[in-house]
């Protein structure tokens, strides 16, 4: 197949990148800075060219979009709702102008698009969207709004010769240097991983390879469509995510840090608490009903295979 990926420079394109073009496929990224074969330009909010390269493909996966890992300033919010929803659009326009268009869309969104929550799980059929929650800072709906906006601009999208699904991503683990993993993983192994702000709130996570076979799996299955968890089935909450990091790599204990230590920690890191204060307990309720099975479905057991690939030389294994 020939699989279109605008955005897939960053952590979970180059995860995609590498898998699928070691299974067989021709993979085209689409960046605003290409540097190599396979790459073309485009700049993410007008067509181009670049559209040549939708035209004729199979499947799209579009991952465009700014990294969240910043400070959520006003500015840096709308450059983040800017990059989703423009990129979303102009990737619309592009399937639809195509004479011979692709049979998938694949958009990416977020599992951040459901309310701070503790007491029960979200799935795609009766999970509660956020936004309006009490007792929160303002600005995290922000964070929802965008998501929500996201999926709209793929909803809106006039593109009837191609499925579309909105891939509400939990955040996704993998080996590679500068990821969410890598940067957990460095907070435990210097004695920073305990539990932040008492630790309730719920982690949503995926095994990167999990990631992949379910984004093979939607690829396949033509019945699937619209909003679908990419969230392994055991959220856990953050005191215990964090404990068993650490046993995977033998830390017997990490600091605990309190929310104004965690501000002060995310402000150095030129990042935002909601990332880790937000509860976030998600499950793939359509992927299972589907008969998607998960090779990495508890913590410890993924926690440990990461471990294992980060010892060995990161991605390898």
């Amino acid at each position: 197949m020939k699989i279109v990926i605008p955005g897939g420079t960053g952590q979970v394109g180059g995860i995609l990148r590498r898998a699928l073009a070691a299974a067989g496929h021709e993979v085209v990224v689409l960046t605003r800075r290409p540097s190599g074969a396979g790459e073309v330009p485009w700049d993410g909010a007008t067509l181009g060219p670049w559209a040549a390269a939708v035209d004729g493909s199979d499947v799209v996966i579009n991952l465009a979009g700014r990294s969240v890992s910043c400070r959520y300033t006003q500015a840096n919010l709308q450059e983040m709702m800017d990059s989703r929803v423009d990129s979303a659009r102009v990737v619309g326009e592009a399937i639809a102008a195509a004479a011979r268009p692709p049979r998938v869309w694949l958009q990416m969104s977020t599992a951040t698009i459901y309310t701070h929550r503790f007491d029960a799980p979200h799935d795609e059929a009766t999970g509660e969207l956020g936004g309006a929650e009490p007792g929160v800072p303002d600005y995290w709906a922000c964070s929802v709004e965008i998501a929500k906006e996201w999926e709209r601009a793929q909803e809106e999208a006039a593109t009837p010769d191609t499925r579309k699904v909105a891939l509400r991503s939990a955040m996704v683990m993998s080996p590679d240097r500068g990821g969410v993993f890598d940067v957990l993983l460095r907070m435990a192994r210097l004695g920073l991983g305990g539990p932040v702000a008492g630790g309730a709130q719920y982690v949503s996570w995926i095994h990167d390879r999990d990631f992949v076979r379910g984004v093979e799996f939607l690829v396949d299955r033509n019945d699937l469509s619209g909003p679908v968890n990419l969230a392994a089935p055991g959220p856990l909450p953050h005191r215990d995510f964090m404990r068993a990091l650490r046993a995977a790599w033998g830390v017997p204990v990490g600091l605990p840090a309190t929310k104004w230590m965690a501000e002060l920690g995310a402000f150095a890191l030129r990042s935002d608490t909601e990332l880790l204060l937000k509860s976030r307990r998600v499950v793939p309720g359509r992927l299972r009903e589907a008969g998607f099975t998960f090779a990495y479905d508890t913590w410890p057991q993924a926690a440990a295979d990461l471990v294992r690939r980060v010892r060995g030389g990161r991605a390898a294994g």
